[in-house]
């Protein structure tokens, strides 16, 4: 009897047993089905909930190339579910090609959707970029936008080479490869030819402003010198439209652009993997208190770097 007894209750517990490893199978098997819809963009919306809806997208920090943001601007251009798009921005800017793209992405849904940009602490250079592919700006009176402009930097260490006694040696095809050079001084060629693509990208950001804001290119130019501007200011050059925030972004959507006053604000799932997630958390948290210390970007920049 006590043998029958044992058998009873290793039957149990290896019921019990198998019970335990069914219900995670199950759990595993759900997750994987949630991971799997998630990444497979069903229904081409973006975030897998149907109905209209606002569309936050959120520019922090330093701006540059970055395609996992460009996908999901993408989506939202294609999602006829998404009536209107606020753009929130703090950042000091970054290079000219990323708010390039960025701007030309923006302007895409432009075309078939409101846009408003909400101005944060910093809006400059590259910023502002972003915020005039909207077709609203609102900024806090007490916002640092404004410095229209491209810079290319370099540094000159001859000085510092001479004094140790170490002279560099450079070879080269032409006299303007590898211009600027830090190990070698720069002559007036190379100057002119540095010059030259400074005006080239300037021109094309004050042809940018003075297209969506209306203005003609003399006057943007006079308000190009590089400055930053406070919120207040920028509203009296004609650079934003209005003191507020998202308060005022909503009325001007719901007023100007008839978008329904009930409807939820969602904000931009980008689909970053994990190491990219972490990278763009660093461009983005970190690079930007690193702003004010001189940035480790490489090309022309469009960016306000205060000493």
């Amino acid at each position: 009897m006590a043998f029958d007894a044992d058998i009873l209750l290793d039957r149990r517990r290896l019921k019990k047993s198998i019970f335990r490893w069914r219900v995670l199978a199950a759990v595993a098997v759900v997750i994987a089905i949630i991971i799997a819809f998630k990444h497979s963009g069903a229904g081409d919306v973006v975030w897998g909930e149907a109905g209209p809806r606002i569309v936050e997208v959120n520019i922090e920090g330093v701006i540059t190339e970055d395609p996992y943001l460009l996908d999901a601007l993408e989506q939202v251009e294609e999602d006829r579910d998404v009536v209107g798009v606020i753009v929130h921005i703090n950042s000091p800017g970054g290079t000219m090609v990323g708010g390039e793209v960025l701007f030309e992405s923006l302007r895409r849904i432009g075309e078939t959707r409101p846009i408003v940009a909400e101005m944060g602490t910093v809006a400059a250079s590259g910023g502002y970029m972003t915020a005039i592919a909207a077709d609203h700006i609102v900024a806090r009176r007490g916002t640092v936008t404004g410095s229209i402009g491209v810079i290319f930097q370099s540094m000159n260490f001859t000085g510092t080479l001479e004094k140790l006694g170490v002279e560099p040696l450079t070879v080269k095809s032409g006299p303007l490869k590898a211009v600027p050079n830090p190990f070698e001084p720069i002559d007036d060629v190379a100057r002119t030819a540095m010059d030259s693509l400074i005006s080239d990208m300037f021109s094309v950001f004050v042809d940018m402003v003075a297209e969506r804001r209306g203005m003609d290119s003399d006057t943007v130019r006079r308000l190009a010198d590089g400055r930053v501007y406070t919120g207040q200011q920028a509203v009296a050059n004609g650079l934003i439209d209005e003191i507020g925030g998202r308060r005022e972004a909503l009325r001007w959507l719901q007023e100007e652009k008839g978008v329904a006053p009930d409807l939820a604000v969602v904000p931009l799932e980008i689909d970053y993997p994990e190491d990219s997630f972490m990278e763009a958390f660093f461009e983005g948290n970190i690079g930007k208190m690193l702003s004010s210390e001189g940035l480790n970007l490489d090309g022309l920049l469009t960016v306000w770097q205060p000493e």
